[in-house]
């Protein structure tokens, strides 16, 4: 017996660009405003089907906020029919927050961002799922989980939606033939949890969150690789495979870092759009297993209790050509790792590191970080399968899998304005033909251009860069760099413990 919905051309299916839509769902804001494919309608009438069978009540839509974090609504089963067909709207007042959560423009004084005047009183701005990205969670088996894009009510894609942000400007990739490919090194702590229970004190408000809470090590540091660890970390171990696996995504390996809690996963090379949505759901499954074991897991780079080893994203990239699906990188001379594509990308990474960091390392702690001797890059420079350099080259001559590794990022970064500012940099030394210049073999001892040593420097960098602006637009640098500005000079305000131990006694 054949499904409605997959009645042949004659039955007026309209064959294989027939979507597979009930009647009720026509004449949405979807449909009215052309925002799907022809895949992401047949992957609507999949999910629906799929809800059915596992007896799903409950689905989170959630989009990326610019802070890299899930921020959505969990809806019943039987509303989500009407929230595929007609979207689901949020405060804009979401893309104006600082971490904290404290509102960082001027929300009921007449603002405007974009033109748009529902910025002023947090108007709505409306998620649309994408039908594509639906999961099962691991943790609960009766929920599932929707990725969605951010747009303004008459339809327009709001500019600040870093999953849109990213995916337009790999379209524009693509119309030059080339598709970027990404593989994620991310690296975290776990900490043990001395007390399972909310803590009055971790009680918050916006612009001034509540205390951490309290955790002990779960390793002892300084025994990278040590399997012996590994193996009494096995519960956790185990548990990661089976969540990542679980929703179906490409987990390489998991390994114990050199510092005390300190872990790695690596994901298999991917498209970049599609790699950026796998990180974004890595890192909430590993938070919310986590939680459920008693445990906390951060992609803070350089909590206290870690500061023997702080964490880092490092990204691997190359470029593919969209006709053959051969890599662009690999060298094809004589002793050369990399060709000239490679190497002017590689270029254009370096020329403009400091306006990327912005991006890369986008947190106060992340440029704790930057410290020399510790595998973590200080300097803008790069090295041939050099783990202390900021750009490494991974591969040797005749390699087909030849390519780049930035290893400037933290591991809490949005991955959408990350990968996007790699774009944005390796295509500018491409169209310019850079040259990086010789590599580094003493990258701590070389004389070159020191990495941003603050956030506020990185940003800095970011509101002057003409590339920056002229490829993502002044309405989206402005926004970004107001924001990160106002978390900055709050970090700037605050009275920290360092300056209690230092003056309170001697002066």
């Amino acid at each position: 017996m054949r499904n409605v919905d997959e009645r042949p051309v004659a039955e007026g299916g309209g064959g294989h660009t027939a979507r597979p839509m009930l009647d009720s769902d026509r004449g949405g804001f979807v449909e009215r405003h052309e925002l799907w494919s022809e895949q992401k309608y047949a992957a609507a009438a999949q999910l629906r089907r799929v809800i059915d069978e596992l007896g799903i009540e409950l689905v989170r839509v959630c989009f990326v906020d610019q802070h890299g974090v899930l921020r959505g609504k969990s809806i019943t089963s039987a509303a989500l029919p009407g929230i595929l067909r007609s979207g689901l709207t949020a405060p804009s007042s979401l893309l104006l927050k600082d971490p904290s959560g404290r509102s960082s423009f001027a929300v009921f004084e007449g603002l405007r961002l974009d033109g748009y005047r529902g910025f002023s009183g947090a108007g709505d701005v409306v998620l649309v799922a994408d039908p594509t990205t639906f999961r099962v969670l691991p943790w609960d088996n009766r929920t599932g989980l929707l990725l969605a894009d951010l747009h303004y009510p008459g339809g327009g894609a709001v500019p600040f939606c870093t999953r849109g942000l990213l995916r337009r400007h790999l379209d524009s990739l693509a119309g030059r033939g080339m598709s970027l490919t990404v593989g994620p090194e991310l690296e975290f702590h776990v900490f043990a949890r001395a007390d399972p229970a909310m803590d009055p004190a971790q009680v918050g408000r916006p612009g001034a969150p509540g205390a951490a809470p309290a955790v002990r090590p779960l390793t002892p540091g300084a025994q990278l690789l040590d399997i012996g660890a590994l193996d009494r970390s096995d519960t956790l171990v185990t548990e990661i495979h089976r969540v990542l696996t679980r929703l179906d995504l490409p987990l390489r390996s998991i390994e114990l870092e050199f510092g005390p809690s300190q872990f790695e996963i690596t994901l298999e090379a991917g498209e970049a759009s599609v790699v950026a949505d796998q990180v974004v759901l890595a890192r909430t499954a590993i938070k919310q297993l986590c939680s459920r074991m008693g445990l906390h897991a951060t992609f803070m780079s350089r909590p206290q209790g870690a500061e023997t080893a702080s964490t880092g994203w490092h990204l691997h990239q190359s470029l593919c050509d969209l006709d053959t699906g051969a890599p662009v990188f690999p060298g094809t001379g004589p002793g050369s790792v990399l060709s000239p594509v490679g190497t002017a990308w590689l270029a254009g990474l370096l020329e403009h590191a400091a306006p990327a960091a912005a991006f890369s390392t986008p947190t106060v702690n992340g440029y704790k970080r930057y410290q020399p001797h510790s595998l973590a890059p200080d300097r803008v420079l790069w090295g041939v399968d050099n783990k202390g350099a900021m750009v490494r080259v991974v591969g040797s001559p005749g390699d087909p899998s030849a390519r780049l590794e930035n290893r400037s990022g933290e591991p809490g970064a949005n991955p959408y304005l990350y990968i996007l500012s790699q774009l944005v940099c390796g295509l500018d030394g491409l169209d310019r033909g850079l040259s990086p210049g010789a590599p580094s073999d003493s990258p701590y001892l070389d004389d070159a251009p020191r990495l941003p040593p603050t956030l506020g420097a990185a940003v800095d960098a970011l509101d002057a860069s003409t590339l920056f602006r002229r490829e993502l637009g002044d309405v989206v640098v402005d926004w970004y760099t107001h924001l990160k500005r106002a978390e900055f000079e709050r970090y700037l305000a605050d009275v920290s413990s360092w300056e209690q131990r230092e003056y309170f006694d001697l002066l």
